[in-house]
């Protein structure tokens, strides 16, 4: 067991008296992200530091005193990779969160980790420039959890995910060294790659405390349609149609009949109920009416009953809301859910979704889908009643048998909610004893206490 007076006693030296909470209530507040079956343990103190110097000093304490560290954002994950462990300094960067630089010349920004998505896309829109990962929760989700996720959003299929966009890093390492990774040119291939090892890593390597971000030129507005399909497979037929012709869409999203219904209920948004998959396409093209008009004869050939272009930027933006909305609709369906993130090839989305169908049936669940259906990346949500040990037991189940299905498809696990302690049995799967083996190398060359983000990953 720590020595929780020493600890506190070394953490303070080096920190303001704000900067450190040790109230029950309040440390509970911070142990867990927003992830179901994925447990959590009580932390000993939550810091909030404000500078790298901080961070060093926490980090050079913790090595010290062999105490674990768990860092965090906003805790929007969906993976358990942010829950505390017993005993551990939670390491909570957001108040870290000021944007340093935007080089409207050198198309970047320079930001720290808590600073909130949203706000880095509407400060970089002011000089004429887009940030484009855009999460789901991007009104609420850190720049340095997004990272730490490798987390993409709804342009992914144009615009590409976090990684892309990540130059470089500073980070403070286990034993709160500084290491600065990447650059901010254009072009860099000097070394090996560590800043994309940073991506993704969860913060079991090293706590980010600053990024150089790519930027691009802001796109023009974007038209968008909806399409109306009798079945699922139906309108993966017209995803595949869409990426084969060669079109670009800034956004292809697709909600199944449970999602559908669940975002009429929740937001009255006059969606036809009678519709087994609904197809959303986006385009921020010189001329997006043309590009729409195409994607959608497309659609009516692969069996859509109906497609509705919007006039305005008013109706697309109506119509890309109630995808918005779609997870937070099936969290009213049941008291819980589970939402998997299962990337698939496109060519296998139909049987991903047709799989999902017959698993839902198999467990006697409800599980709505949602998906970027332009990168295959689906997102089942399994909904169930959490006071029911049974129901809570066949949706683990079925989590379980859909990430199956997807790893039989050719997929992923993850693609963009990260492995955290939901997904630790199936990373191992995905990767192989090989895979692993090298993994945890890396993870001991920059942590050989074994301190960061303790049990997460592997």
């Amino acid at each position: 067991m720590n020595d929780l007076p020493d600890l506190l006693e070394r953490l303070r030296a080096g920190l303001p008296a704000d900067a450190l909470h040790t109230d029950p209530d309040v440390t509970a507040s911070y142990a867990n992200d927003m992830a179901s079956f994925c447990a959590s343990g009580v932390p000993a103190v939550v810091a909030l530091p404000s500078t790298v110097e901080q961070v060093q000093h926490i980090l050079r304490t913790a090595t010290e005193l062999r105490v674990p560290v768990v860092p965090q954002g906003a805790r929007t994950g969906l993976s358990g990779a942010a829950n505390a462990s017993d005993g551990c300094i939670v390491l909570s960067l957001t108040k870290m969160d000021r944007i340093l630089e935007i080089s409207p010349v050198d198309r970047i920004a320079v930001v720290e980790p808590g600073v909130i998505n949203a706000t880095l896309s509407r400060a970089v829109a002011e000089h004429g420039l887009s940030y484009p990962p855009d999460p789901s929760s991007w009104e609420m989700c850190t720049i340095g959890g997004n990272i730490g996720t490798a987390s993409g959003g709804l342009c992914c299929v144009k615009y590409g995910v976090t990684a892309e966009y990540v130059l470089g890093l500073d980070v403070v390492l286990a034993d709160g060294r500084l290491l600065t990774t990447g650059r901010r040119t254009a072009k860099g291939v000097a070394g090996y790659d560590l800043t994309r090892l940073f991506v993704g890593s969860e913060g079991s390597l090293g706590v980010i405390v600053r990024a150089t971000l790519a930027l691009r030129p802001r796109p023009p507005r974007q038209l968008a349609l909806a399409a109306e399909f009798p079945s699922a497979a139906a309108a993966c037929e017209a995803v595949c149609a869409i990426m084969e012709q060669g079109h670009a869409p800034s956004l292809l999203e697709l909600m199944d009949r449970t999602t559908v219904r669940a975002v009429n209920r929740l937001g009255r948004m006059g969606l036809p109920d009678t519709t087994e998959a609904l197809l959303l396409a986006a385009f921020d093209t010189p001329d997006p009416a043309a590009d729409l008009a195409a994607v959608g004869k497309l659609c009516t050939a692969a069996g859509a009953t109906g497609v509705v272009p919007a006039e305005d930027e008013a109706e697309s933006e109506l119509l890309l809301q109630a995808r918005r909305m779609s997870l937070t609709a099936l969290e009213t369906v049941a008291s819980a859910t589970m939402i998997d993130d299962v990337c698939v090839p496109r060519s296998r989305l139909g049987a991903m979704l047709e799989g999902t169908a017959a698993i839902a049936e198999e467990y006697g669940l409800t599980i709505g889908v949602c998906a970027h259906a332009g990168d295959g990346n689906t997102h089942p949500v399994v909904c169930f009643d959490h006071t029911d040990p049974d129901q809570s037991r066949r949706a683990r189940e079925s989590f379980d048998a859909i990430m199956a299905l997807g790893l039989g498809l050719g997929g992923t696990i993850t693609g963009e909610h990260g492995v955290g302690v939901l997904k630790k049995e199936w990373l191992a799967r995905e990767l192989g004893p090989v895979g692993i083996e090298i993994q945890r190398g890396i993870k001991h060359a920059f942590d050989p206490l074994g301190l960061l983000n303790p049990g997460k990953l592997f």
